[in-house]
């Protein structure tokens, strides 16, 4: 009876310093996560801690003290060296778009009629994908304001190609076409033509180089009919538009037509030295733009008659002639007749 006493004693001492070791594990575990979360450093409190990925250490700026030296890398576990290899190995999709009548968030089954080792799919297969991709299609587009959109968007993207306007302002037209949608302003009106004023819109807003003339020109629509979308688009979005600045115009033409960056540079200042006097209120910025560089083509002894820069403008002679004059006149230049 003694010696099974003893032998009992002897067992429970033994699960109890078992069950002490483990919770010391514990409590060490508990502690070294404690460690981990920690905001400050242990040696001289300090906040500003570092957090070196490249070598998974954690150190104080203020003293130097190491506090984790095995961090855990959350980025990618490849590498990439350019930004189109970067775009191949990324394993999410593309951001969401306005100038997509969906926001890119659905799905879109491409044209290829082959599998991932490039083999050609079977008829049966093929006939299966096509019938995927019609259904695809009716789902996305299923209401009267996604037709619209859909269309409208196709329309804006076509556009911005012949345009070349960048994709920012490509996605703030289509932010613009959105609220006039929204408002019910596309509603017994062309859409080409809304598309086309609220490009315009988005280019004058910018501050991008783009005339009325231009993009009506590429949308195929009347030049009067993008005129009086876009002046809805201002009076019933309540958007104020800055006034269009005459050397933004200077390098377009004077790549039109070849004029070097001295005479660019005289051009500039002819045009700020008018808007210092005055003499550029209310006049159209383009012509302003094509009698600046057609004065400092005098003065830089260039070659270029008043037919080439007004047709690089897209202005008449007359026009470049009267700024011309005008400027002349109020700036006081001595230049030939």
């Amino acid at each position: 009876m003694a010696v099974f006493y003893s032998e009992l004693m002897r067992k429970m001492e033994r699960d109890g310093s078992t069950r002490k070791t483990e919770s010391e594990k514990m409590s060490g575990k508990e502690s070294g996560t404690r460690q981990r979360l920690v905001d400050k450093c242990p040696e001289c409190g300090s906040v500003n801690l570092i957090h070196d990925y490249d070598t998974g250490e954690t150190i104080c700026g203020e003293c130097g003290l190491v506090l984790h030296e095995q961090m855990m890398d959350k980025g990618p576990e490849w590498r990439a060296f350019t930004q189109e290899e970067k775009a191949s190995r990324s394993r999410v999709g593309v951001p969401t778009s306005y100038s997509v009548h969906d926001k890119g968030l659905s799905t879109a089954i491409s044209q290829v009629d082959r599998d991932a080792f490039g083999r050609k799919l079977p008829l049966s297969t093929r006939l299966q994908m096509w019938r995927l991709r019609k259904w695809q299609i009716r789902s996305r587009v299923h209401s009267s304001i996604d037709r619209n959109l859909a269309q409208a968007m196709a329309e804006l993207d076509r556009l911005s190609d012949k345009v070349y306007v960048p994709p920012p302002i490509k996605e703030k037209a289509a932010v613009i076409y959105r609220k006039a949608l929204d408002k019910g302003l596309v509603r017994g009106r062309s859409i080409a033509a809304i598309a086309a004023a609220a490009l315009y819109a988005a280019c004058r807003g910018s501050g991008t180089p783009r005339t009325l003339r231009e993009i009506a020109e590429a949308s195929l629509v009347d030049k009067k009919d993008v005129a009086r979308c876009y002046r809805l688009l201002l009076r019933e979005l309540d958007v104020q538009m800055p006034i269009a600045d005459p050397l933004t115009y200077i390098s377009k033409i004077a790549e039109r037509t070849g004029i070097s960056g001295k005479t660019q540079g005289l051009a500039i200042q002819i045009l700020r030295e008018a808007k210092m006097k005055r003499a550029a209120a209310g006049k159209d910025p383009m012509g302003l733009a094509a009698a600046a560089l057609y004065i400092a083509c005098l003065q830089n002894n260039e070659k270029k008659t008043q037919k080439d820069i007004a047709e690089a403008a897209g202005v008449t002679e007359v026009t470049v002639r009267n700024r011309y004059k005008t400027l002349k006149r109020q700036l006081k230049l001595e230049l030939p007749d």
